[in-house]
């Protein structure tokens, strides 16, 4: 029997044309029926072909979060490209738009990382968490910066029980030392936005709101107001 040739000789691409493909699918009948199979019949190539690249459905999964984390990563510090460091507020505001583009844009990815859970699919946190952790850092820096500035308010927030500073400061060795205010707000502002979008790209905001990036910006305002 000859040796199978290496995956670089027979298609130099096939990593992304896999990927690509999956991705196809996933907008055509979504990421619960992802096949390994069906992605070889698309691209013409016998599935062990795939398994070169990625042994098992779960394995493709989690290398499309990563990728869809990194995606909507750039998205966010491509936003801030520009923008004076002291333009604290446009910043935040930047972020904020920038988020609902991405979503609106790439929908699938959207849905993959903060939509329904696949079936008998458990994501590695020891390799998703970092690219999350990534795509949240520019917000989380934005907040900081403003409170290290002085200008975010904070005396509004409620007395933080034993409980939650525990789980902040277990965050905030994570992330690298944020202040917990910060880290709290940046996870209350991200569900805020991130609710809406959800209503958005699922199709729920009531029929009467037919431009919905009105709604999302007003609520931008409204955040700038609130903690500025």
């Amino acid at each position: 029997m000859s040796p199978r040739p290496r995956t670089d000789e027979r298609q130099p691409n096939l990593q992304e044309a896999i990927k690509d493909t999956a991705w196809k699918q996933i907008a055509e009948s979504g990421a619960a029926s992802l096949s390994l199979r069906a992605i070889a019949r698309e691209l013409g190539i016998t599935a062990p072909a795939i398994y070169n690249y990625y042994p098992s459905r779960d394995d493709l999964v989690t290398a499309l979060i990563v990728d869809a984390f990194n995606s909507l990563a750039e998205a966010q510090e491509a936003s801030l490209a520009g923008l004076a460091q002291n333009r604290r507020a446009v910043r935040l505001s930047a972020l904020g738009l920038a988020y609902r583009e991405w979503a609106v844009t790439y929908p699938q990815r959207y849905h993959l990382i903060f939509g329904t859970p696949i079936p008998n699919y458990t994501a590695p946190e020891e390799v998703t968490l970092p690219a999350a952790a990534k795509a949240l850092v520019p917000l989380i820096q934005s907040i900081q910066d403003l409170a290290s500035a002085g200008e975010l308010r904070t005396e509004r927030l409620a007395e933080m029980s034993p409980k939650l500073k525990s789980m902040l400061r277990a965050w905030s060795e994570f992330a690298g030392g944020f202040g917990h205010d910060v880290l709290y707000l940046a996870l209350v502002i991200w569900s805020r936005v991130h609710g809406l979008v959800m209503l958005e790209i699922t199709h729920q905001i009531p029929s009467f709101f037919d431009n919905p990036e009105e709604v999302y910006r007003q609520e931008i305002k409204n955040l700038l107001i609130q903690y500025l």
